[in-house]
């Protein structure tokens, strides 16, 4: 799963049809002027209208987990909603070296704007900083470059929000039950945004003192992982109230150890946004109640990015000339009260 760095956030809409219009201020006497500068620029932002062509460089990671693969989607479908959108692939690899070279050629190609979800951000920010340098703007997707010159914009999902807003869903269903004992079923410990999500969590829980958490334990993103760390919990833990999952994937092995366990005296919280997390909270017939996004429409909206990048414009609704330096988007909770507007953004 990605590393991103630590930012609030709200998503942003992209690809509207919007426009920064200026304000003319007419004169009421002979001694004002008839007409004063724009309030705001009058320049067209980012829309859906054909403009200059773009040929923009993608570069993933390899798609061996669901998040990963519909990032790929994500990306792919946007730039074919655009005419003047053309998009140059590479083949996603989580070799260093072997990505670093995929990029130099996208360089090579002369590409108008590169997308990057480098397989490591550290390791792949002097390449970001190479393509800089050759006068090819950087969208950074999600897994942060060390050095901000590497890249023009950074946007990813928010590690920290999705454990707040975990925390403070479980915090709102709990906050009447006396003594509350809560779980995590963490991701990698050696990740950064693993860490992140935890902390979110905590700091949410602090809001109520009636819920204490009594146990951890950190899978590895896989259905295998999420499955025999889910029933070392299980077997530890006899009586607790809610868990939240860092992972959907995983989130998968979770509920079947669950299930196995003939467990279904708690509530879970999921995290990501994948489709089977949508169907379960749907069916609410389940433990399942609810999951934080980290959404992969991220790589759409990265591509729409992009595309005003290339062709010199701002992002719709925003009065700026320029797209932003960095975008944090949102972790929504999905519940059973609004699974039906996110359902067509699940992953497999």
């Amino acid at each position: 799963m990605p590393e991103t760095p630590s930012t609030s956030r709200r998503g942003l809409l992209f690809g509207a049809a919007a426009m920064s219009a200026g304000v003319l201020v007419t004169g009421c006497t002979s001694n004002e002027p008839s007409d004063a500068e724009p309030t705001a620029n009058d320049q067209s932002a980012a829309d859906d209208k054909p403009g200059k062509p773009v040929t923009i460089g993608f570069a993933g990671p390899q798609a061996d987990h669901g998040w990963l693969n519909a990032i790929n989607d994500n990306a792919e479908k946007r730039a074919k909603t655009y005419s003047d959108v053309t998009m140059e692939i590479t083949e996603g690899s989580n070799d260093t070296a072997q990505q670093i070279g995929q990029i130099e050629t996208l360089i090579n190609k002369k590409v108008d704007v590169l997308v990057v979800l480098p397989a490591d951000g550290k390791a792949l920010t002097q390449v970001g900083l190479k393509a800089m340098r050759a006068g090819i703007p950087v969208v950074n997707l999600d897994r942060v470059f060390n050095s901000p010159q590497a890249y023009r914009c950074w946007i990813g999902g928010d590690n920290y929000g999705m454990g707040l807003n975990a925390g403070h869903y479980i915090g709102e269903k709990l906050k009447d039950t006396p003594n509350a004992r809560v779980i995590e079923l963490a991701g990698l410990d050696n990740l950064e945004l693993t860490k992140q999500r935890t902390q979110g969590f905590d700091d949410a829980l602090k809001n109520y003192p009636n819920i204490k958490k009594v146990a951890r334990q950190a899978a590895d993103f896989t259905v295998e992982s999420g499955q025999a760390k889910m029933a070392q919990l299980l077997q530890a833990q006899s009586k607790f109230d809610a868990l939240w999952n860092h992972d959907d994937d995983q989130g998968v092995g979770a509920l079947r150890a669950i299930e196995q366990a003939g467990r279904d005296d708690f509530l879970m919280v999921g995290g990501a946004g994948a489709l089977s997390a949508f169907q379960a909270i749907k069916a609410d017939n389940g433990v399942l109640k609810a999951t934080v996004l980290y959404p992969p429409s991220m790589a759409a909206s990265a591509i729409d990015l992009a595309r005003a990048l290339g062709q010199g414009k701002g992002v719709g609704g925003l009065a700026e000339f320029e797209i932003p330096t960095s975008l944090t988007c949102y972790s929504a909770v999905v519940d059973k009260e609004n699974v039906d507007q996110y359902m067509s953004t699940g992953f497999k």
